[in-house]
């Protein structure tokens, strides 16, 4: 059977770090069985779901370089879902319930306190046809709950997690149609999967017990379950939960204000969880032909920032003039300034932080005017070149008996304004011997 898979975000807010590895792991799968990736945009909720987000979901997509083969929303598939939840009505597998929301919290409370399941007790079932007619002519209106096959276990294989067995007991029937009409996640999603022929469902191991009631949908459906994996999720660095309302982890937020490049996200995201060391790529082939679902581990998977900015750092450590020289308007920007100052990036917007230091204006950190008189008198004339730096200190060192931090700090806070940065024997021609001057004798330039 052709691999066909499917990553279905809500267009309700940001995509985060834990989103996107679920779309990578599916694309990565997809491109290395040679199968479809789908792009299904679950914009079911009428109040939350907007354009604006679903448009940014495909930027950051885009961004990353996970390009779909083909996209759908929901929204232009109500038709479908009517008639699916047509059909399940007319076999008895779905019914209306009456029950408010806080009537249902009652039963849950009191079904704790004798120390049951909150498992709903269908009750809705024995209502009568004047029982749902008296209640509909006090207003109530009906969601409907699908009915699960109980007593009974749901049972299949889970490409990273195993077998897998879930006893129904202990599950309520779910809710697929809520009191306006509107549709919940599993429904949809079912009927997608069956028409669109996905045949493996990758998604986090949260949605295990949900698998396991889709099970019985897609089969009431007239259908087969497509094949299942479910990875572990995200968790911070002290075994936290990610919430996907973390605006720090979300994409638009780690491209556009912090600086992280798509491939130190994806190098970090494709091995995270997994037995493969995470180590920096510059393309995504060595990350498709690497994958394997039984390299994933079921323990929680820890995230730390700090290790993608880590892989950020070194991505522009290793990174070609030609690969950024058309990202930046920086005029006169050149290979020998980036070749300078990329060891020193962290983010790619430091860059022109460093294009300003070189060419100012920068106000000189003085710490001993004396001193760096001295290193004027003594800054050798003409041209500065890559020697400059090594034959000027030595000449200083030779003149006052500094040596080390003493020599160098001074002179680098005086031409930088920074107590770090790239050596100075290459930023030093840079600077050029007119801001050199001025700067050593304390004047801004």
């Amino acid at each position: 059977m052709p691999v066909s898979v499917r990553f279905a975000p809500s267009p309700t807010g940001h995509l985060h770090v834990g989103n996107i590895r679920a779309a990578l792991i599916n694309w990565l799968f997809a491109r290395q069985k040679g199968g479809t990736f789908i792009l299904r945009l679950d914009d079911t909720d009428r109040e939350r779901s907007t354009e604006a987000f679903a448009e940014a979901i495909k930027h950051d997509l885009k961004w990353l370089g996970l390009a779909w083969d083909a996209c759908y929303r929901q929204s232009d598939r109500i038709e479908r879902y009517d008639a699916a939840a047509e059909r399940l009505k007319a076999a008895g597998k779905l019914y209306a319930c009456y029950e408010s929301a806080d009537e249902l919290e009652v039963k849950r409370k009191m079904q704790l306190a004798r120390k049951l399941p909150p498992v709903y007790d269908r009750a809705a079932l024995a209502l009568s046809d004047e029982n749902r007619a008296q209640l509909e002519a006090e207003g109530r209106r009906p969601h409907w709950r699908f009915r699960l096959e109980t007593p009974g276990r749901v049972e299949y294989d889970d490409l990273i997690r195993g077998p897998v067995s879930l006893d129904l007991e202990s599950v309520s029937d779910p809710i697929l149609v809520r009191e306006d009409g509107s549709y919940l996640y599993s429904l949809p999603s079912v009927v997608d999967d069956l028409e669109l022929e996905i045949s493996h469902v990758v998604r986090g191991e949260d949605h295990v017990t949900n698998s396991a009631v889709q099970v019985q949908i897609f089969e009431a459906l007239g259908g087969m379950a497509p094949v299942f994996a479910h990875f572990s999720l995200l968790t911070s660095p002290e075994g936290g939960g990610l919430s996907k309302r973390q605006q720090a982890l979300s994409i638009e937020e780690l491209r556009e204000h912090e600086g992280i490049e798509p491939m130190a996200i994806l190098s970090l995201l494709a091995r995270l969880g997994t037995s493969d060391a995470v180590k920096v790529e510059s393309e995504m082939a060595p990350l498709i032909e690497g994958f394997d679902f039984s390299k994933f581990a079921r323990k929680p998977t820890k995230f730390d920032h700090r290790e993608l900015d880590h892989l950020n750092a070194r991505i522009l450590h290793s990174m070609d003039f030609a690969a950024v020289a058309g990202r930046v308007e920086i005029e006169g920007l050149d290979e020998a300034f980036w070749n300078a100052v990329r060891p020193n990036l962290a983010y790619f917007h430091e860059l022109e932080d460093w294009w300003t230091i070189v060419h100012g204006p920068v106000e000189p950190q003085i710490e001993d005017q004396e001193f760096l008189s001295k290193a004027l008198e003594l800054l050798p004339e003409g041209e500065i070149t890559g020697e400059t730096w090594s034959n000027w200190t030595s000449a200083i060192k030779a003149e006052t008996g500094r040596k080390g931090r003493d020599l160098f700090m001074p002179l680098r806070l005086a031409l930088t304004g920074q107590a770090h940065g790239p050596e100075m024997q290459t930023l030093l021609p840079l600077i050029g011997s007119q801001r050199v001057k001025a700067r050593l004798a304390g004047e801004a330039a």
